[in-house]
This record gives structure tokens, C-alpha cells and sequence, in this order.
């Protein structure tokens, strides 16, 4: 006897090829190949459904809520059964406890609270032994973050490495790695992983080479100087000797718009020339990240929470707006990508509730009050944690992107509390690419937009054993409702749950159904090691 039938379905295998009708069945945490006619404890009539691979979401920062409910219940709702975190430079360790402060201000774009262990967290290995006890209904890898490992070595400081802070550095994440890390992350546009030159990150780059480790970026720039940041971000990849990922690429600002022809020309040529690369993508035209990401990044050298505090000089508040209105400023202008307050969308505001659900022009129109004013308020009364939601892509680019052979859906969904606003990318990213890309606008097939969330991104971050419907692979599956299938989540209402969602398995064991996570917690953290040939 099996443990659970899945019978009369249609079956995407995650492969690309075509749906066919049959059945599935699972056995323990596997795959096996059934007729449809045994014996099982479970049997799930698929009459009217689809099954596919459980989908992976190439870009989470499932990471820094591991263990919550809401960290569950925004990937499992939609399908999700594996997600790779510590992206962006952000990773919840390794930590040095002088520096606990800094670090946990910079990762509270994805955490309300920090668990009481995490001074502990001073080696990978220490961190993996609360990774593992945490709860889970998906699996997790995760990358090493570079602005983690600076602050650990370095606080904020904006300068190279001296030697020894370097290979304090490496050897912090050579234990990682040993310990089974994915890779190296960087977040290129926060502080202080941006005072980092090219070179320091080659260096960083290379502990991970001997450990089939993965390089993945948040570039530079995605604005006006996306060319060259595609082309720093490979660069390091090649000098390195390691496969890269670019994270959630896409174009920012009107001005700009068009400008991933020329990108996605350099990383053809790259591919072409023997570099693996790929980018990740959510399927949505509006980003987001920190409210404070609109400032620049010179005013962070001590910390988000004293950046804030010097806004309460009015002298500081005009040099900062002269820098931000100048589109010629050296950075990646979230206030000008956006189009002005009009197009910057406040999601969350710990200490000024009024603001969240409204732009920050209609927030400050509300108050009679200049939105440069209001914007500064809003980052000294919060100590500068808030975030934001910018309205800086189209449609277009976002199609082109996604229809590039080398690119996989990742949500880069960050979600804090169950009933905190955010962006919907966090609720429903991989059922939204479905409905955006093929049943809405017909630019992918279901399979290929399935491929794009399971064989492919298992292939790229060596995970052998998952993303196809094949006996002998993990159980991580999911069965929707294709008629059903429907994304819930929006901007206004981020925390919906989509649709057509029927059941969640993961390594065998059904974690969700009819809406709910059913309390079963099969979720794994994978290590990188086991999966390197």
C-alpha cells in the first residue's frame, strides 16, 4: 500500500513537455509510478485537477521569519515546497554579538522580532541547529549575505577590509560553506555591502567556488546603469569560477524602460561564452524594499537607526532632498524610479499606522504637508525601518524578462505578520505567474511557466531530486484547480491567499488543504554539499 494516490489528474511534470492525463503516487518522502489503481491511505481524485512539482521560489527571504506562521502560510498558500533564502546580502547569520544591533536593523525589512537564540548565532553550524528544530512546511537553502558577514567583521563602515578583517570574513564563510550553505549573496544598493569595491567581492566570491557554491547579486544598479551592473555582476562570476544569479532582475524607471534588450544581450554572450548565468523574476511591475532605500546610501555609515536620527536637522533634511531630486546623484534612486511620492506606496510603518495603505503624496496631502517633510518624519519616528512599494516598471520589459530562456520565478517575498501590509509577490507569486504570463497574456504555456518554477531553478541550484514529476524524486508536489487558479493577492490587500490551491505536499507529507496549513511541518533545510557532484 502506497501512501497517497493522486488519480485522474492532469500531470505537468515540470519538464516543459506537454500535460498529459494520470496518475501520481507517493510512497514515504518519494515519487512512485503508479496505474491509478492501488492501494493507498490517501486517495486525492484529481478529476478536474492539475498536479505538478511542489514550485520553488529561486529568491525568498523566508530565512529571516523561519519557523513563523506567516512565513508558512504566504509560501505553502501558494504552492511552494522549497525556497532559497539569504538573498540580497541579507542572511539571519553568521552574527557577532557586539554587532547584534546593526545587523538586526538592517534585516527588519523582512522581521518584526528576532529569536532570543540568535546571539548564538556566531557559526552557520550554530545557526543551522535552530534552522532545523524550526517548523517548517517547506524546505529551505540558503545563501551567506555579504552585508551580514560585513557587519559581523566590520559594522558600517564604509572602507576596504583591512587583511585580517578579509579573512575573518572568508573564514566565516568557509564554514558556512562546509556547512552547506548555497552560496554568496549580495545586496549591491544597501548599506554596507555597497562600499564594497568589485575586487573584495571576487575574493569573497572564490571561498565558494570549491563547494559548487552559487553567486547571486542584487546588482548595482537596476536603473540607469543596468548594463554595467549586469556586466560587474558576471564579471565577478567569471573571475570567481562560479555559477551566478541575478536577482529579481529587472529595468526601474520610465527613463529607462526598454534597457533589458542590452542586458539580456551581455548575459547571452556570457552564457555563450561559458558562464552559467540566470536571473530570477517575480511576475509584478512594481518593486519593493526599504522606505529608506530612497535616501542615499552615504548617509548609513553608522547605522539605519542613526541616519534617522540626523534627520531631525533641517539642515541635513535639505542636503538629502538636493541629492535626491538631482537625477545626476551617483545611486539607485528609488524616489525618482518611482515618479515622485505619487509612486511610492507605504506598506509598512511601525509607529505611523496612518500612512500604510497610501502613497506617501497622498499621505502628506492628507496632512497639509510637504511630502519631503512627511517622508522625513516618517524615518525619524520609525527609526528609518518602514517599507515601501514603488511603481517603477511595464508590463513589456516584465514579459521580455521572463520569456528569456535563462530566467526562473522567485518571489522576493518579504512578509512580517500575518496582518501587515506588503507586497502581493510574498502571497502569490507562483500562481500569479501563471495567471499574468499565460492566462492573461498568453506570453508562456502553463508547462513552460511550470518549468520556470520547478526542473529549472532544482537544476540551476543543484537540487537533483526535485522539480519533476519522476519515480524516485521527493514528494513535493502541489494540486490546483487550473480553472480556479487565481491570485487573490494585490497591493492594497497583500495577504490573500489565492485560489485553486487544493494540496500541498511536501516530502510526502500534505501540509495544506482547503485553504489551511493542516499543522504538519515535513519541511527540510537543505544542504548544498549533498547535491555538488
Amino acid at each position: 500500500m502506497i501512501d497517497i494516490l493522486i488519480k485522474n489528474v492532469m500531470v505537468v511534470d515540470g519538464t516543459g513537455a506537454p500535460a498529459y492525463r494520470g496518475s501520481v503516487g507517493v510512497s514515504g518522502d518519494k515519487i512512485v509510478s503508479v496505474s491509478g489503481t492501488e492501494a493507498a491511505k490517501k486517495v486525492i481524485e484529481g478529476e478536474g485537477l492539475y498536479v505538478s512539482p511542489g514550485f520553488i521560489d529561486a529568491h525568498s527571504h523566508g530565512d529571516l521569519i523561519l519557523g513563523d506562521e506567516c512565513a508558512r502560510l504566504c509560501k505553502t498558500s501558494q504552492g511552494v515546497t522549497t525556497e532559497i533564502g539569504g538573498q540580497c546580502g541579507l542572511s539571519a547569520a553568521p552574527v557577532v554579538p557586539t554587532h547584534l544591533e546593526l545587523v538586526q536593523g538592517q534585516l527588519s525589512v523582512g522581521a518584526l522580532k528576532f529569536p532570543d537564540d540568535m546571539p548564538n548565532w556566531t557559526s552557520y553550524s550554530r545557526y543551522l541547529e535552530y534552522a532545523d528544530a524550526a517548523p517548517k512546511t517547506a524546505n529551505i537553502k540558503s545563501y551567506v549575505g555579504h552585508s551580514t558577514l560585513r557587519i559581523a567583521v566590520m559594522g558600517f563602515d564604509n572602507r576596504e577590509p583591512t587583511a585580517q578583517e578579509m579573512d575573518t570574513m572568508k573564514s566565516l564563510l568557509k564554514e558556512a560553506m562546509e556547512n552547506g550553505a548555497a552560496g554568496f549573496s549580495t545586496g549591491l544598493i544597501y548599506t554596507p555591502c555597497c562600499y564594497a569595491t568589485t575586487e573584495e567581492i571576487v575574493e569573497l566570491a572564490k571561498v565558494i567556488k570549491p563547494y559548487g557554491g552559487i553567486y547571486a547579486s542584487h546588482m548595482r544598479n537596476e536603473s540607469y546603469d543596468s548594463v554595467k551592473a549586469v556586466e560587474e555582476t558576471i564579471e565577478i562570476g567569471r573571475r570567481a569560477g562560479v555559477p551566478v544569479f541575478i536577482s529579481h532582475h529587472k529595468i526601474l524607471g520610465k527613463a529607462n524602460w526598454g534597457m533589458q534588450k542590452q542586458t539580456l544581450a551581455v548575459i547571452q554572450r556570457a552564457i555563450d561564452e561559458g558562464v552559467q548565468v540566470t536571473c530570477d523574476q517575480y511576475p509584478y511591475p512594481r518593486n519593493m524594499t526599504h522606505l529608506n532605500a530612497c535616501i542615499p546610501p552615504w548617509h548609513f555609515t553608522e547605522g539605519v537607526a542613526k541616519m534617522a536620527e540626523r534627520l531631525e536637522d533641517p539642515a541635513m533634511r535639505a542636503k538629502i532632498r538636493q541629492e535626491m531630486e538631482d537625477p545626476a546623484s551617483e545611486y539607485d534612486n528609488y524616489y525618482i524610479n518611482a515618479g515622485g511620492w505619487e509612486g511610492v506606496f507605504v506598506s509598512s510603518s511601525p509607529n505611523t499606522p496612518g500612512v500604510v495603505g497610501k502613497t506617501v503624496a497622498e499621505y502628506a496631502a492628507q496632512l497639509g504637508q510637504d511630502p519631503f517633510e512627511t517622508f522625513f518624519d516618517i524615518m525619524v519616528e520609525n527609526k528609518g525601518v518602514s517599507s515601501a512599494v514603488y511603481s517603477s516598471m511595464c508590463d513589456e520589459d516584465v514579459f521580455e524578462i521572463a520569456q528569456f530562456p535563462h530566467t526562473v520565478i522567485g518571489s522576493d517575498g518579504l512578509t512580517r505578520a500575518l496582518d501587515e501590509k506588503g507586497h502581493p509577490r510574498a502571497y502569490g507569486t507562483c500562481p500569479r505567474a501563471i495567471c499574468y504570463y499565460h492566462k492573461e497574456n498568453h506570453v508562456m504555456t502553463l508547462e513552460e511557466v511550470v518549468r520556470k518554477m520547478t526542473s529549472m531553478p532544482a537544476a540551476r541550484l543543484g537540487m537533483p531530486t526535485k522539480g519533476v514529476i519522476r519515480e524516485g524524486y521527493d514528494a513535493d508536489l502541489v494540486v490546483f484547480n487550473y480553472e480556479n487558479l487565481h491570485d487573490r493577492a494585490t497591493y492594497t490587500c497583500s495577504n490573500e491567499l489565492t485560489d485553486g490551491i487544493e494540496y500541498v505536499i511536501v516530502n510526502g507529507g500534505i501540509v495544506y488543504h482547503d485553504k489551511k496549513l493542516t499543522g504538519i511541518n515535513t519541511g527540510r533545510v537543505l544542504r548544498h554539499f549533498s547535491n555538488v557532484a
